[in-house]
């Protein structure tokens, strides 16, 4: 029986979980699925961009609570998956989109690979990877139970190509695209086909947490490594938010039923160019 496409995307009725979702590129994911009819229960340490995102809804508001979670605590956890329950009820899809980088775990001139500190790296690894890891342990296994839910992890480009400096996060970004692939394959094998799990690998988005990176705060012109992801960017641009969002959106819905355990590069060619 074919998929009719225009009622794939409707996800009216259906409850989604976003791991940091009260940030920027969570918050994005947020209000494309709640604009496509689904429950949201945003899970973020911070709330502060929770009622910026209400607002960008308007009347879709009250499709969107929020919780206070620490991706990294068991009891945090459960007690989101228990407030999901008492607002919205049985949770169909989990968004990972918690992680990030620290300065801590970064080269720069003063600090070389051999002096970052333990703190620094383990800091790293276990936001991105276990803080994908334990949501996937508390909150996915209801998908056993009801035989049927999605998980989007947040991969990401230095999985498959380590950029300088950034040891730890490409290391744990490399770490997620091998689990999804291992979970997908354990959930379909041992509870049901119907439960799918894949990932994005975003490229380069200009976002906070980057800008400094990228852009000369003086001169608004591109950094040296700025430029350098430009001139190995064959679409010649930074990714927009909402770039992202097509192909997330397609990986939580019934047009993707039989894609699992893949990582989708979102990246302008960036993984294509071998640079000549």
């Amino acid at each position: 029986m074919l998929i009719d496409i225009s009622k794939a995307y409707d996800f009216t009725g259906k409850t989604f979980a976003v791991t940091g979702g009260a940030g920027a590129l969570g918050g994005d994911v947020v209000v494309a699925l709640a604009e496509q009819g689904a429950n949201v229960m945003i899970l973020d340490l911070r709330l502060s961009g929770v009622e910026a995102i209400k607002e960008r809804l308007g009347e879709r508001a009250n499709q969107v609570d929020a919780c206070e979670v620490n991706v990294l605590n068991r009891e945090s956890l459960e007690a989101a998956r228990d407030a999901i329950h008492r607002r919205f009820g049985t949770l169909y899809g989990l968004v990972n989109a918690a992680g990030g980088n620290s300065p801590r775990a970064t080269v720069n001139p003063t600090m070389s690979f051999f002096d970052i500190p333990d703190e620094g790296m383990r800091f790293v690894l276990d936001l991105n990877i276990l803080g994908t890891v334990m949501p996937c342990q508390v909150l996915a296994k209801e998908f056993t139970e009801t035989g049927e839910g999605v998980i989007l992890n947040y991969s990401s480009m230095n999985a498959y190509r380590p950029l300088t400096n950034i040891a730890a996060y490409s290391a744990a970004k490399a770490a997620i695209t091998n689990f999804t692939a291992w979970l997908a394959v354990y959930l379909a094998q041992n509870y049901s086909g119907k439960i799918r799990v894949n990932a994005i690998a975003p490229g380069f988005f200009l976002g906070e947490q980057n800008r400094f990176l990228m852009v000369d705060k003086d001169t608004g012109n591109w950094t040296p490594r700025g430029q350098k992801v430009i001139d190995h960017t064959p679409m010649g641009r930074l990714g927009n938010p909402e770039d992202l969002l097509g192909c997330v959106l397609w990986l939580l819905s019934p047009a993707s039923e039989f894609v699992t355990g893949i990582t989708v590069p979102v990246d302008g060619g960036f993984s294509a160019y071998a640079g000549v």
